[in-house]
């Protein structure tokens, strides 16, 4: 009957998906995600002997579902910052995320628990991280080397902002859990995370200008909570190649030798003025690379000529991992919702390989044939 939905009318659908240009179809094609399920399935096997979260009864009922699937619904959470029922109700709802994961309309979709699970089982066992190393050594496979040298920054990532008392923050900070708490309220506080200042400068308006014209500028504090996603880029592709997650208390400079990549082809480091320490210029030392850190403004007197040319045309290379974290917090919406550095490094970790993902998605597009 007319009106009635044909047999081929889904085929006709995601045909017009492709003709508009599906971007989960380009990355589909550029990332063989056949490649993390050795990865996935050990980390499974590793969460089962410790007895944590099973993804389904092993005595019975249905089977779990395959893991490589479930990974691709975790890199579609984090492409579009969706909470796990928005997951599962998009996995049931659009065409083109059925697709990506590979399930068919009659095919039955991951609940937010079981997607819960999955990914809990995967962050009680590190598997980020590793995961992250694997596509590390695809892209190098695949003729994407870390080349032009690299260039290391840090930026916090926010989290739930806990409410303590003094006495509660001097005992988290001191390792210990306040006597009073009750396990409801110890599951539900973040006693990893930790406070910063975020500083920066603001400039007045022009009704305040100094005289000459210049604008003055003054120092804004802005306290955060959370963590700090520590990482290295490649200066030749703009790719992740390193990347450590600490409490948002951990100073920049102390986690350099953590994101230093051995396997780039150049020498040269670049970094802000909080690398710039002795310690760190002899690590570089040692390892033969060569710092292109910024310098400090001398305190009390004007920053002299030669040294403020030299931080511009440092800057103008260092600015790119800006790019990184702009990308993250702006159109990954990157905010750690959960409680306790494990799941931390969880959410961090994959919101960093998924950035790799669609770099390496641009990249190809870039160098294809028009």
């Amino acid at each position: 009957m007319a009106g009635q939905p044909g047999f081929f009318d889904g085929d006709e659908r995601l045909k017009a998906l492709s003709a508009a240009g599906d971007p989960l179809e380009r990355l589909a094609k550029v990332v063989d995600f056949e490649v993390f399920r050795s990865e996935l399935e050990a980390a499974l096997s590793r969460s089962d002997r410790t007895k944590s979260l099973p993804l389904a009864r092993t005595g019975g009922g249905r089977p779990p579902y395959d893991p490589v699937l479930m990974f691709k619904v975790l890199v579609l959470q984090t492409l579009y910052t969706l909470s796990d029922d928005q997951t599962e109700y998009q996995l049931r709802d659009r065409l083109s995320f059925m697709r990506f994961v590979g399930l068919a309309l009659h095919d039955p979709v991951p609940d937010a628990k079981t997607l819960w699970l999955f990914r809990e089982q995967l962050a009680r066992v590190g598997a980020a991280e590793r995961l992250f190393a694997r596509f590390d050594a695809l892209l190098r496979a695949k003729g994407w080397l870390a080349m032009g040298g690299q260039i290391v920054d840090a930026t916090v990532i926010e989290a739930r902002r806990p409410r303590l008392t003094k006495s509660d923050k001097d005992t988290i900070k001191g390792g210990g859990i306040p006597a009073e708490w009750k396990p409801a309220r110890r599951a539900q506080i973040d006693r990893d995370g930790r406070w910063t200042l975020k500083r920066g400068r603001k400039r007045e308006t022009p009704a305040n200008q100094a005289p000459g014209g210049h604008q003055r500028q003054s120092e804004i504090a802005v306290p955060m909570f959370g963590y700090k996603n520590h990482l290295g880029i490649d200066r030749e592709h703009g790719l992740l190649r390193r990347y450590v997650v600490t409490h948002a208390a951990r100073y920049d400079g102390s986690q350099l030798g953590a994101v230093l990549d051995r396997d780039n082809t150049a020498s040269d480091v670049w970094g802000d003025t909080a690398y710039r320490s002795a310690a760190n210029l002899a690590l570089l030392q040692r390892r033969g690379l060569k710092p292109q850190f910024q310098r400090k403004k001398p305190r009390g007197r004007q920053m002299p000529a030669h040294i403020a040319r030299g931080n511009a045309t440092r800057a103008r290379v260092r600015s790119r991992v800006e790019h990184v974290f702009a990308a993250q917090k702006c159109r990954l919406g990157l905010i750690v919702r959960t409680v306790g550095i494990v799941r931390a490094r969880a959410k961090i970790g994959m919101a960093n390989l998924v950035y790799n993902f669609a770099r390496l998605a641009w990249l190809e597009g870039r160098t294809a044939p028009a």
